[in-house]
């Protein structure tokens, strides 16, 4: 054998011990993932587990798809007609706002202004889109119990209606867990904002915590939510609490019964998937807690202080406590 093809053989050897190396390491991190430890191995994202369905989206495709899920809330409307909403927009857009598309199309749903459905800057707003979307659908006889393809084609009148019925397995399990049919079954991983030093408001809260309460308004409509006065909070919380520095916000859903408590995971994990964008940095609910500086390990059980009083409470499984930083 001459040198050559000595040589060869070797980098032959090192390529292959390479690509092992790297398929131990891979493998090695699904298991990590899969036991609810995930390293820092990766950028800002989200994830969905629902049944046997597992996806990851980013953070822009995350705050639409919560934002199409809020506003079917808002209406009444059922999971059902956020899974259409989503699939439609993951075929037309990727669930991206984007400002181009064929012929005039624009927006999450490629909606055309030369076809009515609004002018180019209504339709670049996607709680306009949204809800636009919406409308057509509950126009449609029977949409709930039609199959993604017909439901969404009788809305869009696209030249592929086929292709919608790709992404239902998707749509299906980000609506449930959304909507709060499927509980912590959504997460995030972002990057922890740095706590500032801001002003208490006329309310109460510094300026972070009061456009949570406002976005929440705005997506939801009218809730209950307490944990916050004019001149601050001093009593009542544990200690340390984000209440006493006017950083906190608790939405309430009272009487604790199985529609609320659906009503309150739809709105936690809202939260979770626009905490980088409102600087979210916990949020407890149900016996749960999510926080930005642990996001990786998404939401883990939570234990209250001990101390007396109603576990319902303690437990936050009444209300949703949410706080910035």
């Amino acid at each position: 054998m001459d040198a050559t093809t000595q040589r060869s053989g070797r980098g032959g050897v090192l390529v292959l011990v390479l690509v092992l190396v790297i398929a131990v390491v891979a493998a090695g991190v699904v298991v990590l993932a899969r036991s609810g430890f995930v390293p820092q191995l990766r950028g800002e994202e989200c994830t969905v587990e629902v049944g046997e369905t597992y996806a990851t989206l980013d953070l822009e495709q995350a705050e639409h798809a919560s934002l199409m899920a809020a506003i079917a809330k808002r209406r009444d409307l059922p999971a059902r007609a956020v899974t259409i909403a989503l699939a439609t927009a993951y075929q037309e857009s990727k669930l991206r706002n984007i400002d181009y598309g064929d012929r005039d199309s624009l927006g999450l749903f490629q909606q055309r202004p030369s076809q009515g459905w609004g002018t180019p800057e209504q339709i670049l707003q996607p709680r306009y889109a949204i809800n636009r979307f919406y409308d057509g659908l509950e126009k449609i006889e029977g949409y709930r119990s039609m199959s993604i393809t017909d439901a969404a084609q009788a809305v869009q009148r696209s030249g592929f209606p086929e292709a919608y019925a790709d992404h239902e397995a998707y749509g299906r399990a980000l609506a449930s867990a959304l909507t709060g049919n499927s509980p912590a079954a959504f997460t995030c991983v972002v990057d922890p904002a740095a706590d500032g030093e801001e002003a208490l408001g006329k309310n109460g809260l510094t300026p972070a915590a009061e456009a949570v309460r406002v976005d929440l308004r705005q997506a939801f409509g009218r809730l209950s939510t307490g944990g916050y006065a004019p001149e601050g909070v001093s009593t009542g919380h544990s200690a340390g609490s984000k209440h006493y520095e006017g950083r906190a916000v608790d939405v309430f859903f009272r009487p604790v019964t199985a529609q609320a408590n659906k009503d309150g995971w739809a709105l936690a994990q809202y939260l979770v998937a626009n905490a980088s964008r409102l600087d979210v940095a916990t949020v407890i609910y149900d016996a749960k807690i999510w926080t930005a500086r642990r996001a990786p390990q998404g939401w883990r059980d939570y234990t209250p202080p001990a101390r007396g009083g109603d576990r319902a409470i303690l437990e936050h499984r009444d209300h949703v406590h949410v706080d910035v930083a």
